[in-house]
């Protein structure tokens, strides 16, 4: 008969109570992250909150009409889903690229991608939620100068037809 995992070895004398699950109450988010103007961050998961070793989960507002400089975050990858507004992310060597994402939709930036966040309304906040592959804090702000008109890019494959081919 095999075990199952976590049942030996290592794991035998874990009080699991205390290095178990933990929940973090939406209200009880740390603030005391990096913050850029126009925005408002708030960490969840974090190695000083839960221990976490490989993860940082959080939140971020952005104001109105507001968004980042161009920017990248090293080797690490980050998934942002919107939980209400309009996102609007641009990216490349000269920011040529755009695609926007509304309530429920994921956006993933892999390592090294330079980009940058925008808030598409002018009167509606952008709240999201921000999970990355670490949880350094790793931003490397880029001095790079963007196309006027940026490209829109569809997420095109066999299952998501192009807006333009009905």
């Amino acid at each position: 008969m095999s075990e199952q995992p976590g049942t030996s070895g290592e794991h035998d004398h874990v009080d699991w109570r205390e290095h178990g699950v933990k929940v973090i109450r939406g209200d009880q988010l740390d603030t005391h992250t990096a913050q850029t103007p126009g925005m408002n961050r708030a960490a969840a998961i974090d190695a000083a909150r839960v221990g976490a070793q490989k993860i940082w989960a959080g939140t971020v507002t952005i104001h109105p009409n507001a968004k980042t400089g161009a920017h990248h975050h090293g080797a690490l990858e980050s998934v942002i889903y919107v939980v209400r507004g309009r996102a609007r992310m641009r990216w490349g060597e000269h920011l040529e690229f755009t695609a926007e994402a509304g309530p429920g939709d994921f956006i993933f930036v892999p390592p090294y991608v330079p980009h940058q966040e925008i808030n598409a309304s002018t009167d509606e906040p952008l709240e999201c939620v921000v999970v990355r592959s670490d949880n350094e804090a790793v931003v490397v702000n880029l001095n790079i100068d963007a196309v006027e008109s940026p490209e829109t890019v569809y997420w095109v494959d066999p299952i998501h037809k192009h807006p333009h081919d009905d």
